[in-house]
């Protein structure tokens, strides 16, 4: 019989969790679309789980053009309104307009820098951040670069960046790599 890979505690509660562990978090993410939806998605997450988002998030793609900023920066009040009657995702007013209002400065910012990737990942020196993580305990939910990260992002206009969402942002992005210690991912095995 196989021998389980160690992962991080926090997602073993099933495949989902497992699935998204060990191919998504904490892999540097460098796709200027892709890492636009993970940034929405981690400020759907404001006041609920991650869980509840990822769970989520096939209908989010479904209900928000795959995340293609341009076709999101043009929805009108009767594409919100269709979107807040959907029950596939996370139906707050103020979250939805964000990821709207949120398209407009990725857009913008893109336009400044020539890429997001080059914009989000300058707060980190371009590279990640590895920290040592012995358990659950060592996690914090932001750091001084989170907050710079987050003062700048509200700066440019962004909405629901707050700094424990850019953290988690940065987590999730790989911008920082906080795997355990003893998790296949830090270890690279």
């Amino acid at each position: 019989m196989a021998k389980e890979k160690i992962r991080c505690s926090w997602c073993m509660k099933d495949d989902l969790y497992k699935a998204y562990h060990d191919n998504e978090w904490g892999t540097p993410l460098h796709d200027d679309q892709q890492l636009f939806e993970l940034l929405c998605l981690e400020g759907a997450q404001a006041g609920l789980s991650w869980y509840t988002v990822l769970s989520k998030r096939e209908n989010y793609r479904r209900a928000f053009d795959n995340f293609d900023a341009v076709k999101m920066s043009k929805y009108t009040p009767a594409k919100i309104a269709k979107l807040l009657l959907d029950a596939g995702i996370i139906r707050n007013r103020l979250k939805v307009n964000a990821f709207v209002n949120n398209a407009k400065a990725y857009l913008a910012i893109q336009k400044e820098y020539g890429s997001f990737d080059r914009y989000i990942w300058q707060f980190v020196g371009g590279k990640p951040i590895v920290n040592s993580i012995s358990g659950m305990q060592d996690i914090v939910a932001k750091t001084a670069l989170s907050d710079a990260m987050s003062k700048d992002l509200l700066k440019k206009g962004f909405k629901f960046v707050g700094s424990t969402i850019c953290y988690a942002f940065m987590q999730a992005s790989g911008m920082v790599n906080d795997h355990a210690n003893d998790c296949w991912k830090k270890k690279g095995k």
